[in-house]
């Protein structure tokens, strides 16, 4: 006769079973009983910014969950995530302090106007704009902003080779899609 799913004696459901000692709790237990109260306390931390905590909270969740298999085992996994997302708050005030710092320091110092370089050819900058990224990138470095082909591979951390290469395929793509308004192509 066929087991059916439910328990013989009560006919319930029966319900999870409970991890066995040394195998650690299960991940989804500690998320749901420790997220609310966590993101609550981590409110203070984060200046009353509950949106800022939430974020600290769940990145410390995120890297518990890769490590769990460790984390499981501790004594308080909860206390772990907790001190990960007090240290995350803790950096990200770091951060803001910092970035509130630098502002201040340049709204002191008196606005300057830079004009961009005028690129004479439009239709150059959208043919440029339908290579690849990498192309593109190396193009502007190499054609704009005067490098070598070193100097390229050192900025982009590619060998000289890849950007050799990757400046003869713009090269090739730009002659069969681009004419300049002389009509000479290059």
């Amino acid at each position: 006769m066929a087991m059916s799913m439910t328990d013989h004696d009560t006919g319930v459901l029966p319900v999870a079973p409970v991890p066995r000692p040394g195998t650690g709790a299960a991940f989804e237990d500690v998320f749901l009983e420790a997220y609310p109260r966590l993101v609550r306390s981590l409110t203070l931390v984060c200046r009353g910014d509950t949106e800022a905590a939430a974020d600290c909270v769940a990145d410390a969740f995120e890297r518990a969950f890769v490590r769990w298999r460790r984390v499981s085992r501790l004594d308080d996994p909860a206390g772990w995530v907790r001190r990960v997302a007090i240290n995350r708050a803790i950096d990200g005030g770091r951060r803001l302090r910092r970035r509130d710092r630098a502002v201040e320091r340049l709204a002191s110092v008196a606005p300057t106007t830079t004009e961009l370089p005028e690129i004479g050819d439009r239709s150059l900058v959208d043919a440029v704009a339908s290579l690849s990224p990498q192309q593109r990138a190396v193009v502007a470095l190499f054609y704009l902003d005067d490098l070598s082909v070193a100097e390229v591979a050192v900025t982009m951390e590619l060998s000289e080779g890849a950007v050799k290469y990757h400046l003869h395929q713009a090269r090739e793509r730009l002659r069969t899609i681009w004419t300049p308004h002389d009509g000479v192509n290059p």
